[in-house]
C-alpha cells in the first residue's frame, strides 16, 4: 500500500540533490547556511552600532558600507547600472529568511526567540494567575471543511450570503492569523492539533473510513497532558481519529466525550436515495452498510469505562438536529465548570459544513445564499455566540483563551462548498488546502491585531502546555526520546502587545510525501497535485488529480505578489530560492532522524 522503503531511498536522493545543488554553485551545505545566519537577537546586537537608517519598530537595515571585512568598499552596493540608490529600505515584523532559529531540543522544531516578548508574556501569564487562582482554560473551536473566505473577518461572511456576526466581532478583539495552516484534510489536521506532530510523523495521512483500521493508538496527546497538569479535560463533537479501543477518546487523554467517532457523510450518504442511489435503493447493499463494523450512533465516551455508550443511531432526521444537540453540551459544560476547582480543556468540534448538509427547519433557508453550505456557516456562527455567552456569563471569559479555526480549506468535489481566494482544495496542498480561517482571543490578555506571521496547528500543543505551565523542551517529559514535535510554542507571538510569530518555516505534507517549504513570503515547492491532471469536466478538487513526485527544481511562489499560485519566480529570484530550498533539505534531514509513520494511507506505487 505505502512504502516506507521507497520513501527513504526519496528522501536520500531529494537530500543528496539538494546538497548537490549547493556544491554545484559553490553554496554552503543546508547546516552550514544554518550555522552562518544570525539568530533573531545577535542579527539586531550585531547591527545595533552600525550606520543604518531609522526603521519604525525594527532595529536592523541595510547598513551604509559594502562588503565584507578587509574588502574594498563597493561603489554601487544596491541600486542600478545608473547609479547606487539612496531608498533606505525596510525590514517588516515575521520576516526570517536572514535569521537562524535557535535549536531548544534535538526532537523539537527549531523557534525564533524574541526575547523582549518572551518576558513579556511571562509578566501577563504571572498576572493572570494571581487574579484567577488557577491556569486558564482552552476552547478550541475547530470547523469542518470551512474554507478560508467562508467567515467574514476574511473577507467572506455578509459577501458570500452567509454572515457571520459572532465569529467576526470576537476574531476583531483577538488576533487573526492570516497565515495559519491546517494539513490537506481532516483526520490528519486533528491528529496534528492533538499530536503536536505533522502527518508524516504521527501516521494518519488520510481520513480512515467505515471501520478501516489505524488512529491515534494510544500516541501521547494534548488532552492526555493537560490531564497530568490538572486539566479537566472535555470533547465535543466529530472524533474521526479511530474507532479501535487505543484510539477512543476515553484512553487517549479525554475525561468525557461527547459527538460521533467518524465523519458526517459515513452515516448519512448511503442512505439518500439522491446522493448514493446505488446503495440506498440496493437492499443487499443497504444491509451490507448496516452490518458494516463502525459505529453507527451519536456516542458518549467516559475516562474508566471501556464501552462506548450509543446514545442514537445517525439517519437523515437526526443529522439534522446533530450541532444543536452538541451545543447544547457544550453550553451545559460551561456553566457546570464555572465554579470548578480544576481548569478545563474543551475541545470542539463541529459537524457542519462537511458534505452532506442538512439543515433543520430553523436554519434551512437562513442564510442569505440559502445554499446548505451557507445556511451551515450560519448555524455555527450561532453556535459559537452562545458558547462565547456562555463563557461571559459564568465569568469564565477573561481566563480562557480561545482558538477558532478549520480542519482543512473548502472540500470542491460535491457542491455547494466553501470558499478560498487561494489556489486549490481540501486533498491538495496547494494553500487553497491547507491555509484556513483562524484566530485567537484571550479577552485583556491578547491585544486585537492581525498578522501573517507563520502559524501551524501542530502549535497549539506546545503553546498550550507551555501556558499550563510546561514551556520549551519540558514537553520532552511527556514524550519518548524518539519523538519529534513539530509544533511550536507561540506564547509570545499571543500574548506579547506586538508579538511575532517565533515560527521560521512552514512544512506541506501531502498523503506520503514532504511537498513544499515556506519563509517569509517565498513558497518553495518539490511535490504538487495537479488537480485537473485526470479530468477537465465535472466537481474537481484535491482528492481528484495526479500527484507530481519531480520538478525542474526551482519552482518558488512569491505568495505576496503571486497568491494564486501560478508564477514561478524561481530563477528570476534565486537569492531568495536557495535559502528556501536549503530549508527543505534541513527538514529531509529531520525525516532521516525521525522516520515517518504511516498509519492510513491511500494506495499507490
Amino acid at each position: 500500500m505505502l512504502h516506507r522503503r521507497n520513501l527513504m531511498t526519496g528522501l536520500t536522493l531529494v537530500v543528496g540533490a539538494l546538497l548537490g545543488y549547493g556544491a554545484a554553485w559553490g553554496l554552503p551545505t543546508p547546516a552550514r547556511v544554518q550555522a552562518e545566519l544570525p539568530t533573531a537577537v545577535a542579527a539586531r546586537e550585531k547591527d545595533k552600532d552600525k550606520e543604518c537608517c531609522a526603521v519604525p519598530g525594527r532595529e536592523v537595515a541595510f547598513t551604509s558600507f559594502g562588503g565584507k571585512e578587509g574588502q574594498s568598499k563597493s561603489a554601487n552596493p544596491r541600486g542600478s547600472t545608473t547609479g547606487p540608490t539612496d531608498a533606505p529600505g525596510y525590514d517588516h515584523p515575521n520576516q526570517y529568511i536572514h535569521m537562524k532559529p535557535t535549536e531548544i531540543a534535538p526532537n523539537m522544531e527549531p523557534v525564533i526567540v524574541h526575547p523582549k516578548q518572551v518576558e513579556e508574556a511571562k509578566a501577563k501569564l504571572t498576572k493572570a494567575f494571581a487574579k484567577h487562582g488557577k491556569k486558564p482554560n482552552f476552547l478550541i473551536f475547530l470547523m469542518d471543511d470551512v474554507g478560508w473566505m467562508d467567515p467574514g473577518f476574511n473577507g467572506g461572511g455578509t459577501t458570500v450570503g452567509n454572515p457571520t456576526p459572532n465569529m467576526d466581532k470576537v476574531a476583531r478583539e483577538g488576533l487573526i492569523l492570516r497565515s495559519a495552516y491546517s494539513t490537506p484534510s481532516c483526520s490528519p489536521s486533528r491528529a496534528s492539533i492533538m499530536t503536536g506532530m505533522n502527518p508524516l510523523h504521527h501516521g494518519i495521512l488520510r481520513p480512515p473510513m467505515y471501520n478501516e483500521p489505524g488512529g491515534l493508538d494510544g500516541i501521547v496527546t494534548l488532552a492526555a497532558i493537560l490531564q497530568q497538569l490538572g486539566y479537566y479535560t472535555q470533547g465535543i463533537g466529530k472524533w474521526h481519529m479511530g474507532e479501535n479501543e487505543g484510539s477512543l477518546p476515553q484512553n487517549v487523554g479525554f475525561d468525557d466525550y461527547y459527538g460521533f467517532l467518524g465523519v458526517s457523510d459515513m452515516y448519512t450518504e448511503w442512505r439518500d436515495v439522491y446522493f448514493n442511489p446505488e446503495v440506498a435503493l440496493s437492499p443487499a447493499r443497504f444491509k451490507m452498510m448496516e452490518k458494516l463494523g463502525f459505529n453507527h450512533s451519536n456516542v458518549h465516551c467516559v475516562k474508566g469505562k471501556k464501552e462506548v455508550e450509543s446514545n442514537y443511531v445517525i439517519d437523515l432526521k437526526t443529522i439534522m438536529d446533530l450541532d444543536q444537540d452538541w451545543a447544547n453540551y457544550g453550553d451545559k459544560f460551561i456553566r457546570d465548570k464555572a465554579r470548578a476547582e480544576k481548569p478545563w480543556f474543551l475541545y470542539y468540534c463541529t459537524r457542519g459544513c462537511h458534505f452532506d448538509n442538512y439543515p433543520n427547519k430553523k436554519y434551512s433557508g437562513k442564510s442569505p445564499a440559502r445554499t446548505v453550505f451557507s445556511d451551515g456557516m450560519v448555524e455555527l456562527d450561532d453556535i459559537f455566540g452562545r458558547l462565547m455567552k456562555a463563557l461571559e456569563e459564568t465569568g469564565q471569559l477573561e481566563n480562557t483563551i480561545v482558538i477558532l479555526t478549520s480542519d482543512n480549506g473548502p472540500e470542491q468535489e460535491i457542491p455547494p462548498h466553501g470558499r478560498s481566494p487561494w489556489r486549490g482544495g481540501k486533498g491538495s496542498c496547494w494553500e487553497g488546502g491547507v491555509r484556513v480561517p483562524t484566530f485567537v482571543y484571550w479577552k485583556g490578555m491578547i491585544t486585537p491585531r492581525d498578522s501573517d506571521g507563520l502559524f501551524d496547528q501542530v502549535d497549539i500543543l506546545p503553546t498550550f502546555v507551555a501556558m499550563a505551565g510546561k514551556p520549551g523542551a519540558q514537553l520532552n517529559e511527556f514524550f519518548p526520546k524518539n519523538r519529534y514535535t513539530d509544533g511550536i510554542d507561540q506564547t509570545s507571538f499571543f500574548l506579547a502587545k506586538e508579538g511575532e510569530s517565533c515560527r521560521r518555516s512552514r512544512i506541506y505534507t501531502l498523503n506520503q510525501f514532504f511537498a513544499m517549504v515556506r519563509v517569509d513570503e517565498f513558497q518553495y515547492i518539490f511535490t504538487a497535485e495537479i488537480q485537473d491532471g485526470f479530468f477537465k469536466r465535472g466537481d474537481i478538487g484535491g482528492f481528484s488529480g495526479p500527484i507530481v513526485t519531480q520538478t525542474g527544481g526551482a519552482i518558488c511562489i512569491n505568495l505576496y505578489t503571486n497568491p494564486q499560485q501560478d508564477v514561478s519566480i524561481g530563477v528570476r529570484h534565486i537569492p531568495m530560492t536557495v535559502p528556501v530550498m536549503h530549508e527543505a533539505g534541513r527538514y529531509f534531514e529531520v525525516l532521516k532522524k525521525y522516520p515517518p509513520n504511516f498509519k492510513v494511507g491511500f494506495a499507490g506505487n
